[in-house]
């Protein structure tokens, strides 16, 4: 991607090892004509720099960018980075294929809790037969904490679904059977009563720990917690000591203060809650690729792009 007598692009992609070939050759279909270096070997001067991996020398070796990319949806590890000027763009992924992913992962927990899923699988490992009375999803309140573009595309499919959504963001936003509260005025009526709150909000100083015991009281009893989000945006032991009082039926989480999860946390050894990896949306490389390069190519053209990050916000 040159003009003709130009000094090519030059990209700094930072990657995990394994991924980093795949990655940097990809760029280069995508921005012909670029130079796209493994950001641990490309020497200073980088164009851009797209952050897929904590590199605590990145930002020494790379000072006069004109824009950072996030290689994923989060952007609390880039911005903890040692050196990052605060004067350049930090772009963030907006999907990139992991809004798809997500939604499944919450449509798939929502039908299980539905349909008590889970409290028939504790009662077959104690041979127990118990028929409980089914709900409707209309019956069922599910909340959606945090309306971004992945929020939104859950809460619309619970809609979808039949259940009685409602949403919370920082700032007012409207969607079609959603009920949609907004700031901390509306907080406490967002959360009360919900049978199911999924967390999704990006994670700020705001948002740290947001989900505490004061939060978790307002849900209705026997309520199920998912968190999607990060894990510090829920207060481990509030979760778990809820979860011991019979307040809430249970949780799923896909994230994690620490990750991996240590072997010695209690979540692993509860059958009340449903541990994954960290794999409820994972950043799909080829989507992620075009939409950076998408960006790129405006910026160049000295053009608007969405994603950019409010560094005060941390999103």
């Amino acid at each position: 991607m040159t003009s003709a007598g130009a000094a090519p692009l030059r990209i700094a992609v930072s990657m995990d090892t394994d991924e980093t070939a795949e990655v940097v050759a990809r760029f280069s279909a995508e921005l012909p004509g670029a130079d796209v270096q493994d950001g641990r070997d490309a020497p200073p001067g980088a164009d851009y720099v797209v952050v897929g991996a904590r590199d605590e020398l990145l930002f020494e070796r790379q000072r006069a960018m004109k824009a950072v990319f996030g290689f994923g949806a989060g952007v609390n590890g880039i911005l903890a980075l040692p050196g990052l000027p605060p004067h350049v763009p930090l772009i963030r992924l907006e999907d990139a294929g992991m809004a798809a992913q997500m939604v499944r992962y919450v449509l798939a927990t929502a039908l299980r809790v539905l349909g008590r899923l889970d409290v028939y699988a504790r009662q077959q490992r104690a041979r127990q037969w118990r028929r409980h009375p089914p709900r409707a999803p209309a019956e069922m309140a599910v909340g959606v904490l945090g309306l971004g573009v992945i929020g939104t595309a859950i809460a619309r499919a619970l809609v979808a679904q039949g259940f009685a959504v409602r949403g919370h963001a920082q700032t007012r936003k409207v969607e079609d059977r959603v009920a949609c509260h907004a700031g901390a005025a509306e907080f406490d009526a967002f959360l009360s009563g919900l049978d199911l709150l999924t967390v999704v909000v990006p994670l700020t100083p705001h948002t740290r720990g947001i989900v505490d015991a004061r939060a978790l009281a307002l849900l209705a009893d026997g309520a199920h917690v998912v968190n999607i989000g990060r894990g510090p945006l829920v207060v481990d032991a509030d979760l778990i000591a809820a979860l011991d009082a019979g307040k809430l039926g249970g949780a799923t989480l896909d994230v994690f203060a620490e990750e991996p999860l240590p072997p010695e946390h209690p979540f692993w050894s509860r059958d009340d809650v449903a541990v994954t990896p960290h794999v409820s949306g994972t950043t799909l490389p080829a989507e992620a690729i075009a939409q950076i390069a998408a960006k790129i190519r405006r910026l160049e053209q000295n053009l608007p792009v969405s994603g950019v990050v409010e560094r005060i916000r941390g999103y």
